[in-house]
């Protein structure tokens, strides 16, 4: 790889990085390209990018983003064979990765960047596939706002049967 396309990379990792509020570093090293292929399909399906990088080039991209994204705390992580997951929704990776490690070894989350928040180690998958997404969230919320609203009409559903039952019972009390 020459000079000029190293600096090529570099800029387009940098780009990456700080367009990227959510970015996943693992090892995925040892799969067999049939493995991979399907990881990448499994990847693709949920709009995630996967890059496998050169950790030099990747902690340069890192150094030249911003420096009020910190960063730092990545670069330990840097060692060995290094894939990098791009997406636009915090849990989709970990959700993708635990599920395709149900039937393979690997990839092995190294460290998981989510708004400005490190997530170090394989044990953090189970916490990161636990978060909710925005759209889960929003539907939560609406859930909730929803909520007030379906018991306050099912109470006065079931109010107007009361009324009505009492109406009746009195209504034939004065038949008699």
């Amino acid at each position: 790889m020459t000079r000029a396309e190293k600096a090529a990379v570099i800029e387009e990792l940098k780009e990456k990085f700080s367009n990227s509020p959510y970015f996943y570093i693992t090892d995925a090293a040892g799969l067999t390209v049939e493995q991979t292929n399907n990881l990448r399909k499994a990847l693709y399906e949920r709009q995630i990018e996967m890059r496998v990088v050169k950790n030099t080039l990747v902690r340069k991209a890192l150094e030249a983003a911003s420096s009020d994204l910190n960063y730092e705390p990545l670069y330990e992580h840097l060692k060995g064979p290094t894939a990098i997951l791009f997406t636009e929704v915090a849990n989709a990776p970990a959700r993708v990765i635990k599920e395709f490690r149900k039937s393979h070894p690997k990839p092995v989350l190294k460290v998981a960047y989510v708004e400005q928040a490190i997530y170090s180690g394989d044990e953090a998958l189970e916490a990161l596939s636990a978060l909710k997404s925005k759209e889960e969230l929003v539907g939560d919320i609406i859930m909730l706002l929803h909520s007030p609203i379906n018991n306050v009409m099912s109470a006065l559903q079931s109010g107007s049967h009361t009324i009505l039952g009492l109406l009746k019972s009195l209504e034939e009390r004065g038949a008699e």
